[in-house]
């Protein structure tokens, strides 16, 4: 009403669906939430942006942005678009090359390694053994895209029964990445990804100790035991 067009900060972060973030930009812009989601939506958008429509989460690069509160729907998605190829530095682009794998295939990945574990200076080595899986044809048995794929992000236990849901984002029953990521990946996973270490672990399992690290290993008689201990943990808190 002043006239004025003061500039306002929106935070791009882990959302779980294109839905998230129509709903981040149209709470602090001007932009159309039904106009937003309509493009997001539209086959020919996806087709000038290059993305496919399960890998469009990995547009979004997460961090703060300034916007002027009258920024139009267009002009919100130019700048991520801006932001996007800002991030993905010829550099960056090489390393994914090197490792074999697509940028949309690095988001995708990343986003596994975002919600195995929230310690960002473990997501490299994560990453090695989700790697080192694809290298043998191994399926990758995350159990966040079992999550992704019922949409329960609350269940704090993966049993056997959630193992045979149907979906090809359940990476239990279909080999190779899903089809596009599972949230919007962290910077810190994506270089984590970018960077990943060169180790000979195939498994890893969260720790006893609560301290949101993992323990790794090479064999499966190795991580059975870790497993042992984590269970073994579950069960003394109630955890089902």
């Amino acid at each position: 009403r002043s006239g004025k067009d003061t500039p306002v900060n929106i935070t791009i972060k882990s959302a779980r669906s294109i839905n998230e973030v129509v709903r981040i930009a149209a709470t602090k812009l001007e932009v159309d939430s039904t106009e937003l989601a309509t493009i997001l939506a539209d086959p020919a958008y996806l087709d000038s942006t290059g993305f496919k429509k399960e890998a469009l989460l990995s547009l979004f690069i997460p961090n703060t942005y300034q916007f002027k509160w009258s920024t139009s729907t267009k002009a919100f998605l130019k700048r991520m678009q801006k932001e996007y190829n800002k991030f993905w530095t010829p550099e960056r682009k090489a390393k994914a090359s090197a490792k074999k794998l697509s940028v949309q295939e690095v988001a995708t990945l990343a986003s596994i390694v975002d919600q195995e574990t929230n310690q960002a200076d473990e997501m490299d080595m994560v990453a090695g053994v989700y790697l080192n899986r694809l290298k043998k044809d191994w399926p990758l048995q995350a159990d966040p895209t079992v999550k992704f794929a019922l949409q329960d992000f609350g269940l704090r236990r993966i049993l056997n029964k959630h193992l045979e849901y149907d979906s090809p984002y359940n990476t239990y029953k279909y080999p190779g990445l899903p089809p596009g990521p599972i949230c919007i990946p962290s910077m810190q996973a994506l270089n984590g990804v970018l960077d990943a270490t060169d180790h000979k672990y195939m498994f890893f399992c969260a720790k006893p100790d609560g301290s949101g690290y993992h323990s790794f290993a090479q064999t499966l008689k190795e991580h059975n035991r870790n497993a042992k201990e984590y269970h073994k943990m579950l069960n003394k808190r109630k955890i089902k």
